[in-house]
């Protein structure tokens, strides 16, 4: 087993409450509903970065911003959803709104998930801001970077 498969079967283990200590389970059994986690788990990634995509695809005569947004210190809600607050820089002449990806990674820079937040009507040579917020619950050493910023 690799060690991205071992962490997925890991991180599953722990999403779903699974244990092997279990009189019912046999060692296949668990494997098997560990392996069965991890694949909803990439399904959500990939739903999630499909959506960004969708919606960036959406936004015409867009503007290449990426270097105009900084992000904050991620946090973990209440809820356990990781939050970071997102800052829009507008070079522009006149108010624009931008569209960010933030993509949620673990300490190893694996994508955990990905988000699009939109900053409304930024003033001209003003800054707005908003919070990406993950799409379910994350643990471990969650980072967050812009991967994509568009300004229109």
């Amino acid at each position: 087993m690799t060690r991205w498969t071992t962490a997925a079967l890991l991180t599953a283990l722990a999403l779903t409450g699974l244990s092997a200590c279990s009189d019912d389970d046999s060692p296949s059994s668990v494997a098997s509903k560990a392996a069965s986690a991890a694949s909803r788990a990439g399904e959500a990634v990939s739903s999630a970065t499909a959506e960004a995509g969708r919606r960036f695809d959406d936004i015409k005569n867009g503007v290449d911003a990426k270097d105009d947004v900084r992000l904050g210190t991620p946090a973990t809600a209440s809820d356990g959803r990781t939050t970071v607050g997102v800052t829009a820089a507008n070079s522009a002449d006149s108010a624009k709104s931008f569209a960010v990806q933030v993509d949620f990674t673990d300490g190893s820079g694996k994508l955990l998930d990905a988000v699009v937040v939109t900053v409304r009507d930024v003033p001209a040579g003003g800054s707005g801001k908003g919070t990406a917020r993950s799409t379910h619950a994350l643990s471990g050493d969650v980072r967050a970077k812009v991967s994509r910023a568009v300004r229109y």
